[in-house]
């Protein structure tokens, strides 16, 4: 499932192709017709990601979009190609150099117009996103810190932190030697500052980078130059190959639906 820095880029990639312009709209796969109608050649304001969530403002009603497991989007410049297969939402423009551009999705979870009101339902429900500026870092820690679940399962619960995946989880609580089995209550204020801190770096490397790189040069078997696939995580992936620290076989089992990737030394229970 695309983490929250893949939505960060796409709603600034699409602002910038389509924001301030008539969107032709379509649903070749017919189900989101409804829909694209409510919305086709209406100039689109912008577009804003909050956390896995993409909200496409058309005036007073605004296209939801949730990837979900398996939904992506496609694009490029000129003429769309043929509709085929499952297209669930057609994007079509002038671009912002007159030569056309079009956008493609497929698979996911949500496509749906919505009202203000309802907008602003789906974002009451979610914690806060480390790429929003004055995001509330202490309303995430209030969850965690009050609850006797797992570490490892409450920062991939969207209603305590918005936008953090199974990547940015694994990699995140190896970075800061904490068991993803510790118990919420047992992150402390200080803790939770650095790990904060340490997200919102990462997260916006990630946006930067269009990919999640979270090693630190000193831990790669390359120290210069782009790090290379095989180098770009500390555990997530790693199931059996040795810890880049100290060389203990990773672990993994799963946590919440997902596969969780540890190091039983460098995150002592």
């Amino acid at each position: 499932m695309p983490e929250g820095h893949t939505l960060f880029r796409l709603a600034r990639e699409q602002t910038t192709q389509f924001a301030g312009r008539p969107v032709h709209v379509t649903s070749p796969q017919g189900r989101f017709t409804a829909g694209a109608a409510l919305v086709d050649g209406r100039v689109l304001d912008g577009v804003r990601s909050y956390g896995k969530h993409l909200f496409a403002r058309f005036g007073g009603d605004t296209v939801h979009v949730h990837l979900g497991l398996y939904g992506a989007f496609t694009g490029g410049t000129g003429t769309p190609p043929p509709a085929r297969g499952a297209l669930r939402m057609r994007w079509v423009a002038d671009g912002p150099d007159g030569a056309g551009v079009w956008t493609d999705l497929r698979g996911p979870t949500a496509c749906e117009v919505l009202t203000r009101p309802e907008v602003d339902a789906i974002l009451a429900r979610l914690g806060p996103d480390p790429l929003r500026p004055r995001a509330d870092a202490g309303r995430a820690l209030r969850r965690i810190a009050a609850s006797r679940t797992a570490v490892g399962a409450l920062l991939m619960d969207q209603t305590v932190l918005a936008g953090v995946g199974n990547v940015y989880r694994a990699e995140l609580l190896f970075r800061h030697g904490i068991s993803p089995f510790r118990p919420g209550r047992a992150v402390d204020e200080a803790l939770w500052a650095r790990m904060w801190a340490d997200l919102v770096t990462l997260m916006r490397a990630g946006v930067r980078l269009g990919r999640i790189v979270t090693t630190r040069p000193e831990d790669r078997s390359r120290r210069r130059g782009v790090p290379t696939r095989e180098d770009a995580h500390y555990v997530y992936r790693r199931t059996g190959e040795p810890c880049r620290i100290c060389g203990t076989d990773v672990r993994t089992e799963m946590m919440v639906g997902r596969n969780l990737y540890w190091c039983p030394v460098c995150q002592p229970s």
